[in-house]
């Protein structure tokens, strides 16, 4: 049974009708048209669909939307503010660290959550707190290079 529910995403109370036991993503997604978090894996696996929730990186195609109720939600969309990029949006960008995309913003929901509570991460801490998030195109490498710089900015 359908139960109303309100959710803090993006510092925006939004209030849905969904069973509480839903996935947070699929109600992002299909109910919110928050569509930045990707459907990867299903299995909290990929980090396609990672968004933050009290500035902790989670998984949401494994969160029920239930379990948020009362928390703060980030989604890659809340990142930006006044029309100026998160600092690891823009070093994503200028680091080249996308190829296809699709993990993109889970990639970059992660690194966001890192340089909050490390704004000066090593390589191997950075290496460490990504490996949860997948990239099929193996841009790895310039991912590190956008945190990096990203932690400068």
């Amino acid at each position: 049974m359908a139960n109303a529910i309100e959710l803090n995403i993006n510092s925006t109370r939004h209030r849905v009708d969904v069973e509480s036991d839903r996935s947070l993503l699929s109600v992002l997604r299909d109910d919110l048209d928050l569509t930045g978090s990707k459907y990867g894996c299903g299995e909290g696996q990929c980090g396609a669909c990672t968004v933050l929730i009290d500035g902790k990186a989670t998984r949401s195609c494994i969160t029920t939307v239930g379990s948020v109720v009362g928390k703060r939600i980030t989604t890659i969309e809340g990142l930006e503010q006044h029309g100026r990029l998160h600092p690891v949006q823009q070093a994503f960008i200028e680091a080249d660290a996308m190829q296809c995309g699709y993990c993109t913003a889970g990639m970059i929901m992660s690194a966001a959550a890192l340089l909050a509570g490390n704004s000066n991460p090593s390589n191997d801490e950075i290496i460490k707190n990504m490996e949860g998030n997948v990239c099929r195109c193996g841009t790895y490498q310039r991912i590190v290079a956008a945190i990096h710089k990203a932690a400068k900015a």
